[in-house]
């Protein structure tokens, strides 16, 4: 599954407003659900790095649920981490977005203690690649939650896995909302 190259991403320009004006709005509520999933696995006080970021509505969501947490949000496409930025303004300093993609992030070794992914992994152009960058900003203990479709490429994710990953990798579904047929795979990592 060869979806994109670094330098393109199908989120610039007028399509980075339309998802923003989606997400805020219509699929507001998806962010909502994954939100409160993360909000219940996070530490007190922990570093949280979002992985396709898009428009920083899942971190929007963390920053209302949990005051507690510091949110970092890391996108491929320069227009949509304008765009988180604006939507995270309000919960800045605590709230911040980078430009980077998911197999060469800008964050430090051991700097976060979970790092989330939400719809955003059917994107990524390398994802066995990303593994070992998604364990070397992980802190001793700390987890990868990814949330996607079905069809996403989570099987090179679970083999990439192997040896970087203390524990099993947990592949699941979450049901989001009150509708039984609304539901995304859940894969859990352990460091």
């Amino acid at each position: 599954m060869k979806l994109l190259r670094h330098g393109s991403h199908p989120f610039e320009g007028r399509s980075s407003r339309h998802y923003n004006r989606w997400a805020t709005g219509p699929l507001r509520w998806v962010y909502r659900s994954l939100a409160r999933d993360v909000a219940a696995t996070a530490p007190h006080g922990a570093t949280v790095l979002d992985v396709g970021t898009g428009p920083g509505v899942l971190l929007a969501e963390l920053a209302r649920q949990r005051p507690d947490l510091e949110l970092i949000g890391v996108d491929i496409s320069a227009d949509m981490v304008a765009t988180a930025e604006r939507n995270l303004a309000r919960f800045a300093p605590r709230a911040t977005a980078l430009v980077g993609e998911a197999a060469r992030l800008p964050v430090d070794d051991q700097r976060v203690d979970l790092v989330v992914s939400s719809l955003s992994l059917h994107h990524w152009s390398d994802p066995a690649a990303a593994v070992p960058e998604l364990a070397r900003v992980l802190r001793p203990g700390g987890r990868v939650i990814i949330y996607d479709v079905r069809a996403a490429p989570f099987p090179a994710l679970v083999t990439a896995a192997r040896g970087l990953f203390a524990g099993a990798a947990q592949l699941g579904v979450v049901r989001l909302g009150w509708l039984p047929f609304v539901r995304l795979r859940r894969l859990v990592l352990t460091a």
